[in-house]
């Protein structure tokens, strides 16, 4: 399952819909808006794996890593977001649940960084 962050504007969530992307947002699908950063993880705890996209660099954590989730944090701009996380999802470290599973993402232009559970180093890719 992915999860869209509120700060993904509507346009961009409907693109990704258009990509055949399963997406549901904080907000309107899932949760209830305005939902602060420290409720927001307990209920990613509670789903099957999914993995959170946000713009917001308070997610951008070694310490928020867990197993049971992904986080990946755009940092580009709000109208970039969908090409970004099709990108994102499509690349070969990242393209199952699975390999996503325990990781926190940076993506921006110039590439992703990947901050593992349990691992010290951060690994770049693009």
């Amino acid at each position: 399952m992915i999860v869209l962050d509120e700060n993904i504007p509507e346009d961009q969530r409907q693109l990704l819909r258009g990509w055949r992307v399963r997406v549901h947002q904080i907000g309107e699908e899932f949760g209830r808006k305005g939902m602060q950063d420290d409720q927001i993880l307990p209920l990613l705890r509670q789903l099957a794996g999914p993995t959170f996209v946000t713009r917001d660099f308070d997610f951008w954590d070694r310490d928020l890593c867990h197993a049971r989730y992904c986080l990946v944090v755009l940092d580009l701009s709000a109208d970039e977001a969908a090409t970004f996380v099709r990108r994102a999802l499509r690349h070969p470290q990242l393209n199952t649940k699975a390999k996503r599973l325990g990781r926190v993402v940076r993506v921006d232009h110039l590439g992703i960084e990947i901050k593992v559970l349990h691992e010290p180093s951060v690994f770049h890719c693009w």
